[in-house]
């Protein structure tokens, strides 16, 4: 048997030196990381070492030549000691007949001896072949190999955000560069994205994907790595480029959902103002928010400075009977009560409202200023309803856009329109992912003062 140790840069690079070395047939018998290089423990990477050996196999064993006399040929009387069987009743081969033949006319052929031939007892494994134990690890179906496949990979995404996390975390304290290998601009570009709270795991890919489309000259370019990443998140974005123009002499019925708090009416009230005075068209407001103190009176406030009609609805059965008195307008706006998204009974409500309305339209609006948690489970909670883009509110009340830039990358809808203050209906606009791709990645996020248009 023959021991070697392997080590590589991974697991399956060791692996193939094993198998280059010994064979397929090689017997891992151990395997650790171990950290190589460095000084004084820093700078050390991460190697794999493998004990692999060709396998316990016995030692030829070669039977003895029986010369004539009845024991081996080149061994002494004193030397050979026949085995015995363990059958106690049959120890010896006799080829002698079994019964007396006649005598022969000719001159007989002297008997031949007894032999006997000793038994070799079966050679003892090595502590290594004993240890070793071969098995057949192939997936037992098709549908295994497949589970097998998605739980590693799983483990990997997992596994590689925690180092990615932790290297983030040691080069802003300081500690080592986390993305050593890279150009300062490309490393500076991905602490940047992450200080904004982009998840590590979108950061990074953004950056690889920079660094992929980038020689090594343009890589050194801090101007070129910023253009190019900026180009990145936005065709990560998903944009309406803005409100959508009624067509074909249809009525548009435009429902907005959401939690309580994110400026639901204010945005309508912006929505309907924009084209009623800007793209002069007839719009009819109707409101199911009865449950909040003053909402009503919030929207009829509005709409009597824009000059539109309000109808108010208690049920679904209102909701159909407003929408049929405002049959001569180009578009109808519903406004809902803002729901906790754990409330199931409010949410189920929610849809029987909707579905009265028949929303050709059903805008999800999230609050830019609420943490990444909320925006998760609003969105969660609100996609059972349908929802097919989203507003986004409140972005001049929060210094950073990524978890929005999460959130909108998790969910695949297209951004219609954000708010960037509290005038009507001014500080809202139609969302350009370029511009969005700019609010990430500068800081803080824009205002209604400093919006570049």
């Amino acid at each position: 048997m023959q021991l070697k140790t392997f080590r590589g840069n991974s697991m399956a690079d060791a692996l193939a030196e094993v198998k280059k070395e010994l064979g397929s047939e090689a017997v891992i018998l151990h395997a650790r990381t171990i950290r190589v290089g460095g000084v004084i423990g820093i700078g050390a990477k991460n190697q794999y070492e493998i004990t692999a050996s060709t396998g316990g196999a016995a030692t030829e064993i070669k039977q003895p030549r029986i010369a004539p006399g009845g024991r081996p040929k080149g061994s002494t009387p004193a030397e050979f000691e026949p085995a015995t069987f363990s059958n106690p009743t049959v120890n010896t081969i006799n080829h002698a007949p079994a019964t007396p033949a006649p005598a022969p006319a000719t001159p007989t052929v002297p008997e031949q001896p007894i032999v006997q031939i000793p038994v070799q007892k079966p050679a003892v494994k090595s502590a290594a072949a004993r240890l070793a134990t071969r098995a057949d690890l192939r997936p037992a179906s098709e549908w295994a190999a497949r589970s097998v496949d998605e739980e590693l990979a799983s483990i990997k995404r997992l596994v590689a955000q925690l180092l990615q996390e932790q290297r983030l975390s040691a080069a802003r304290s300081g500690g080592l560069n986390p993305t050593i290998g890279m150009a300062d601009p490309l490393a500076s570009a991905l602490i940047a994205l992450t200080d904004r709270q982009v998840n590590a795991n979108l950061a990074s890919e953004l950056v690889g994907e920079v660094r992929d489309a980038l020689d090594p000259a343009e890589l050194e370019n801090e101007s070129v790595v910023r253009a190019t990443l900026l180009s990145r998140i936005a065709q990560r974005l998903r944009v309406t480029g803005g409100l959508t123009s009624p067509k074909g002499g249809r009525q548009l019925v435009i429902g907005v959902v959401g939690p309580t708090g994110v400026g639901k009416t204010t945005t309508i009230a912006k929505i309907a103002a924009t084209y009623k005075l800007r793209h002069a068209k007839r719009v009819g407001l109707i409101t199911c928010d009865t449950y909040r103190i003053a909402a009503v009176d919030q929207l009829r406030t509005y709409a009597n400075i824009i000059g539109l009609p309000l109808k108010v609805a208690l049920t679904p059965m209102e909701v159909s009977s407003a929408k049929a008195q405002l049959t001569d307008c180009d578009i109808v706006l519903v406004d809902t009560p803002g729901r906790a998204p754990a409330d199931q009974r409010r949410l189920e409500e929610l849809r029987r409202f909707l579905e009265a309305a028949g929303p050709s339209e059903t805008h999800l609006a999230l609050a830019a200023c609420a943490s990444e948690g909320l925006m998760r489970s609003a969105a969660q909670a609100f996609g059972k309803l349908g929802p097919d883009r989203v507003l986004l509110t409140k972005i001049d009340e929060t210094d950073t856009l990524g978890p929005a830039f999460n959130i909108l990358s998790e969910l695949g809808l297209p951004l219609a329109c954000v708010t960037t203050g509290q005038e009507v209906p001014d500080d809202m606009e139609g969302a350009s992912a370029e511009r969005f791709a700019r609010w990430i990645f500068d800081h803080p996020a824009p205002t209604s003062a400093n919006t570049d248009r």
